[in-house]
């Protein structure tokens, strides 16, 4: 072989490397081709989820938000059946006072009558006409038209005495009603809270992420018990929450917000007898019996309250510390003057009606039926105790802590789902089921790569909040419904609570150890 030929044999280039090559990087580019999708794919799905998981925390959090304001509106009715008995006791004290003061009239003729008497007995020395003996003698007879009418009115008072028991004992079971409707609110909000779908709730899925798990069942625990914490006197479990108020400062609450309530007539009526007494009836008492001279009322006052005690003095007495609402009552009183012939007179008259749980006081006696039956009482049982009778309501928890948000209530979601379908008709950048990757690399072994993430998660945060528009400074409370709710961000404590009660302990530890959370 000529030797040019030889040489030109020797510089050839090598045939098939760049083929070789161009496979190798299509493979690559392939891959890296399909990580891409399987990553965007991962990431619209944990966008999906976490809209899916703050939709869920809001929805929960606007439906405690609800039931808490159901609480308000409801107590408020509460305070309102216990004005209402209030108002009962007032108008049956105002017709029991017209038989106190013709009983008091009855009094006076009496006195003017000894009156007469007295000055009758110098007749027989002095000659004159013993007109005072006359006088007297009339005076007695007014007297018993007194009582005649009094008695008129002691019956008219036994009729309407069965019905104003009847009314206050209705409005008794009225209380103890709504109450019984706040616990079946708070039960469906638990629910509710613990799982999620509740009340509709279930639909998020379909609408948000459909392949997403359910609430964490240990989450949703979390949820109740922020919700039940918010009650005060239900059991609250977790470290630095406050204890329950006693019994008697519940009671106190309702009392002080009942008598504070009161319409202007109910709690005070010392603008005289004559805008509220029957004009036929104030006609009798000043002329109408007595025929000339005058009897008026001087002094008249009245109030009618929820009180601790069943005297007049309890009633008739300002706002008291100690007033645990143990008796509904009222009191009316005032002078009766008599100014007839020769005679003056002057006597109290008073009528006073109550109801307690030991049974109940009217005065006076006469218009009374005797048959009243009991009234048990503001807040008379413990709330757990109290689902079926004993006036309870539902009153706020309150927590001084700001790191607890003075025990305005959280509610957290966590939520997982599958971030690869496992199905390469659907996806086929997953390449397979497992959508893995195995390669050997020479004597270093053989690698694996995942080409779509196998699951993901999302925590959220809502808090469920107390602000009347216009005033930040007005504590929280369940009387006035303005309980809302908002996302709110979570603090490492939290984050960590709610990783360890889903099992992620792992990422709770990364919580934990966080000093701020973008979240």
């Amino acid at each position: 072989m000529p030797h040019h030929q030889q040489v030109v044999r020797k510089k050839r280039a090598p045939r098939g490397q760049a083929l070789v090559l161009a496979a190798l990087s299509l493979l690559l580019l392939g891959l890296m081709v399909a990580l891409s999708f399987g990553i965007s794919h991962a990431l619209r799905g944990k966008t999906r989820l976490q809209q899916h998981s703050d939709a869920m925390a809001y929805s929960m959090a606007t439906v405690q938000a609800r039931s808490l304001n159901y609480f308000a509106v409801s107590n408020r009715a509460i305070a309102a059946s216990f004005v209402a008995m209030n108002s009962l006791h007032a108008y049956m004290a105002a017709a029991s006072v017209t038989s106190s003061m013709l009983s008091q009239g009855k009094d006076n003729f009496e006195a003017i009558g000894i009156i007469e008497i007295v000055l009758c007995l110098p007749c027989p020395w002095t000659g004159s006409a013993c007109k005072h003996c006359k006088d007297a003698a009339e005076a007695f007879k007014i007297a018993k038209k007194f009582d005649k009418k009094r008695k008129e009115y002691d019956n008219e008072i036994k009729n309407v005495d069965p019905r104003f028991d009847n009314a206050v004992q209705a409005l008794d079971v009225m209380i103890d009603t709504i109450h019984r409707s706040q616990w079946s609110v708070f039960k469906d909000t638990v629910t509710l809270l613990q799982n999620g779908s509740a009340n509709g709730l279930g639909k998020l899925k379909d609408i948000n992420a459909k392949e997403a798990s359910s609430l964490n069942s240990a989450v949703g625990a979390l949820n109740a018990s922020e919700f039940t914490c918010v009650i005060d006197g239900m059991v609250c479990v977790g470290s630095g929450k406050p204890g329950n108020s006693p019994r008697p400062a519940r009671a106190r609450v309702m009392t002080e917000v009942a008598n504070a309530t009161r319409p202007e007539w109910p709690a005070t009526r010392g603008k005289g007898v004559l805008e509220y007494l029957h004009p036929q009836f104030m006609k009798d008492l000043m002329n109408g019996i007595q025929g000339s001279g005058v009897s008026f009322v001087t002094g008249h006052d009245g109030t009618a309250k929820t009180t601790q005690n069943a005297s007049t003095g309890e009633v008739e007495a300002g706002p008291s510390s100690d007033n645990q609402g143990k008796v509904t009552g009222a009191d009316e009183h005032g002078r009766l003057t008599s100014q007839w012939r020769h005679g003056l007179w002057t006597g109290r008259y008073e009528a006073s009606i109550f109801s307690d749980n030991s049974g109940n006081k009217h005065s006076p006696k006469s218009a009374h039926t005797g048959k009243h039956t009991k009234f048990e009482g503001v807040y008379a049982k413990d709330l757990l105790a109290c689902a079926v009778g004993g006036n309870c309501f539902m009153k706020f928890r309150s927590d001084p802590d700001p790191s607890h948000d003075f025990g305005q209530p959280h509610v957290y979601s966590y939520v997982t789902m599958k971030m690869r379908t496992g199905d390469v008709k659907k996806a086929p950048w997953e390449l397979n089921s497992k959508s893995e990757v195995k390669f050997t690399h020479g004597d270093q072994g053989t690698g694996k790569i995942s080409m779509a993430p196998d699951e993901g998660a999302a925590l959220s945060n809502a808090l469920v909040y107390y602000h009347r528009l216009g005033d930040w400074q007005e504590q929280p409370n369940m009387f006035n419904p303005f309980w809302r709710a908002k996302l709110h961000p979570f603090t490492s404590s939290q984050a960590a609570a709610v990783l360890t009660a889903a099992g992620n302990t792992d990422a709770a530890q990364v919580a934990a150890s966080a000093t701020d959370l973008p979240l």
